[in-house]
């Protein structure tokens, strides 16, 4: 009796994988072959999941993407107020410091062999930005767009630091100053995180 393939988990299996390697290597210099070598599949194989690195690349940000989101929320759930939100966000972020720096140094070295236009007018990019910029809202109890992008800026930005090797930023301590800084910019803003109240600016 044949094997039966479940093809979809199969392509997320391989996905999981493909992040270390892109990691190691750097999206511009590995090769499709190399990341078959490093799967232990066939080119043939890889190309029949990902017709080109591009593709696969986008679905890995797909991916994680929906992984981020997925694990943030259910880690940062239970803060009944923004500030406690935001210092529990601070906790999350030194916790998995070395998977963000990673993901940020893969973006910024597939970001550098692509067309910037052609960046902003990816259809797969947009809909991630869209999910993270959901999940920043029921994140933090909000429908505000704009301040839900600043927060995810401000946060990517954290990130770049350290990237950079800049120890002095404290991410607890950052995103504690963050809170006070959002409460006082939303003054109403003091019942449970996830609310949905409509604070529109």
């Amino acid at each position: 009796m044949p094997k039966i393939v479940d093809h979809e988990q199969y392509r997320k299996e391989l996905l999981d994988k493909c992040f270390d390697l892109f990691a190691q290597k750097g999206y511009g210099s590995i090769t499709m072959r190399q990341i078959a070598e490093g799967l232990g599949v066939s080119t043939g194989t890889l190309y029949h999941y990902f017709p080109s690195k591009q593709a696969l690349f986008e679905q890995l940000a797909q991916e994680i993407c929906e992984q981020d989101v997925s694990t943030a929320l259910a880690e940062l759930e239970g803060a009944q107020t923004l500030q406690e939100a935001m210092e529990a966000l601070g906790r999350y972020l030194v916790t998995n410091e070395d998977y963000f720096i990673k993901w940020t140094y893969i973006w910024i070295d597939f970001c550098q062999h692509q067309d910037s236009q052609e960046m902003l007018n990816n259809s797969v990019f947009k809909r991630t930005n869209q999910r993270y910029q959901q999940a920043t809202c029921e994140f933090l109890g909000i429908q505000d767009a704009v301040l839900a992008s600043f927060v995810l800026t401000f946060v990517n930005g954290l990130i770049l630091e350290k990237l950079w090797g800049d120890q002095t930023i404290d991410f607890i301590e950052q995103c504690t100053l963050l809170g006070k800084m959002l409460t006082a910019y939303l003054p109403q803003h003091t019942a449970v995180v996830g609310s949905q109240t409509d604070f529109q600016s």
